[in-house]
């Protein structure tokens, strides 16, 4: 017997950056606003979606248009995104980090807490909030939420562009992610978490497992994460301060 199923798109999306070819996201193409907003925050190209002077898409295409309000300062950016810096966080560990981590990843302070109960809730809001995931089963999805409900779901066949497309939103909607926690589907990796300490968020919440050197970062970076959450089981693995057992 023959069956229809859907698979998910995969997208190419080129962004130019004041006239020039900055780089290329294969990405889902949706909320690609939001894509490009948050991914040249994660990079340190932008701090406020106010440097952007122009955004448009042709999506058609595949090229997205950014103008710069500082086309200096953005063009001196634009050179270190690809340089490796050796640093020291809080002066506990040596890691390698992108010269745009430095500038951009923060010392997170949040006071938010949640309870195990809301963050098994959290999870199966996630799960069920994803049409692409359940006519696909092939893309990741991100959400920020407080401890009692879902505010924005972002969704892509990359776990980096969810997250920059989180970011996109809360930057383009004045949404301060300090008092929120993430909800994640994917593996928590380094890049993963230096994204959440970017959006400022104290609690990265994810179905899957983190590595080792991003535990290590969110020790340093005061983020909390808990993994494994799947049915009534978690793991707590960083400032379990702000989980209420």
């Amino acid at each position: 017997m023959e069956v229809e199923e859907e698979v998910a798109a995969e997208y190419p999306l080129t962004v130019k950056l004041d006239g020039a070819e900055f780089a290329t996201l294969v990405c889902t193409p949706s909320d690609l606003d939001d894509l490009v907003v948050g991914f040249l925050a994660s990079e340190g190209i932008i701090r406020t979606v106010g440097d952007i002077t122009r955004l448009s898409l042709d999506e058609g295409t595949g090229f997205a248009y950014a103008e710069l309000r500082n086309k200096q300062a953005g063009a001196a950016l634009r050179e270190l995104v690809s340089k490796r810096f050796i640093g020291s966080c809080c002066g506990k560990s040596r890691q390698f980090y992108l010269a745009s981590d430095v500038r951009t990843a923060k010392t997170v302070t949040s006071r938010v807490t949640v309870t195990a109960a809301q963050i098994f809730a959290l999870m199966a809001r996630l799960q069920t909030s994803s049409d692409d995931f359940r006519r696909t089963g092939g893309v990741h999805n991100a959400a920020l939420c407080t401890a009692e409900e879902v505010l924005a779901v972002r969704t892509d066949i990359g776990r980096h562009n969810a997250l920059d497309k989180l970011y996109g939103h809360c930057l383009r909607r004045g949404i301060p992610a300090k008092d929120k926690a993430i909800v994640f589907s994917g593996r928590v990796s380094s890049e993963v978490l230096l994204k959440a300490a970017k959006l400022g968020a104290g609690l990265l919440l994810s179905k899957s497992a983190p590595t080792d050197l991003a535990l290590q970062l969110a020790h340093d970076l005061g983020i909390t994460v808990v993994g494994f959450i799947r049915g009534e089981r978690l793991n707590v693995y960083t400032h379990p301060e702000r989980v209420l057992l």
